[in-house]
């Protein structure tokens, strides 16, 4: 079985790009599964097993942050999709910490960004930029040919490595190459390592700490300056 992640910031289009991508897995008689992986709702699970009639599964992470579930749950989810006799384990997460990789070593990582949320995102998102495998460029349709230019360049220039590719999702232009790379990506590889570092530190805020200053809290802490101090054992 092959495993393929979709991230990328909530809006930028990931659902409408996977439900081409599994329309075209379906017409060459390939089986995917979905898993979506959100914080306090989703519904993308049912329309995915409405309309494709696909193993599909959801997870809420709650209190925990969409890509600490993602890694405290994949392995779990893979033995579901393996249960399910799917070739392909497809999962969209909710693409809210952009300091994180949701990504796994040796499986397509992919990264899904709007070219209409202005030129300079592909600065700020980090990881899930520069560890993916592929960028899908949506909504291109939206944006004038220079903007379009503009936004590509500045995805290369933060992930050199990356292949780009650019699609109007709804009407299905650009997919098939990133169905191409998917049928080719690697089967998953056991045991599984996230690609690339979390974040460094214990965040004390995320285990429920309430006060304000850095005197009330330990871990890789930080000044107004921005200068990186450690408090703790």
């Amino acid at each position: 079985m092959k495993l393929i992640i979709f991230a990328g910031p909530p809006t930028c289009g990931k659902t409408t790009v996977i439900k081409q991508v599994i329309r075209r897995l379906l017409a060459k008689e390939l089986k995917p599964s979905y898993l979506k992986i959100d914080v306090l709702f989703a519904d993308e699970d049912e329309q995915l097993r409405s309309e494709f009639n696909i193993p599909t599964k959801k997870i809420y992470s709650g209190e925990l942050c969409p890509d600490h579930c993602n890694v405290v749950v994949l392995d779990e989810v893979v033995e579901w999709a393996e249960e399910q006799k799917a070739e392909y384990l497809i999962v969209e997460t909710a693409g809210l910490c952009l300091r994180c990789s949701p990504y796994i070593e040796n499986s397509l990582g992919l990264v899904v960004l709007e070219a209409t949320s202005g030129m300079n995102l592909p600065r700020k998102i980090g990881p899930m930029l520069t560890l993916a495998d592929i960028c899908v460029i949506t909504k291109i349709d939206l944006v004038s040919q220079a903007e379009r230019e503009v936004f590509r360049y500045r995805i290369l220039e933060a992930a050199k490595e990356i292949t780009v590719v650019e699609s109007n999702a709804l009407y299905g232009i650009g997919i098939d190459p990133i169905v191409r790379d998917i049928i080719r990506s690697n089967d998953i590889e056991q045991p599984m390592f996230l690609k690339g570092n979390p974040p460094v530190g214990t965040c004390t805020i995320c285990v429920g700490k309430k006060e304000i200053g850095a005197k009330n809290h330990f871990g890789v802490l930080r000044t107004m300056e921005n200068e990186l101090f450690y408090v703790g054992e």
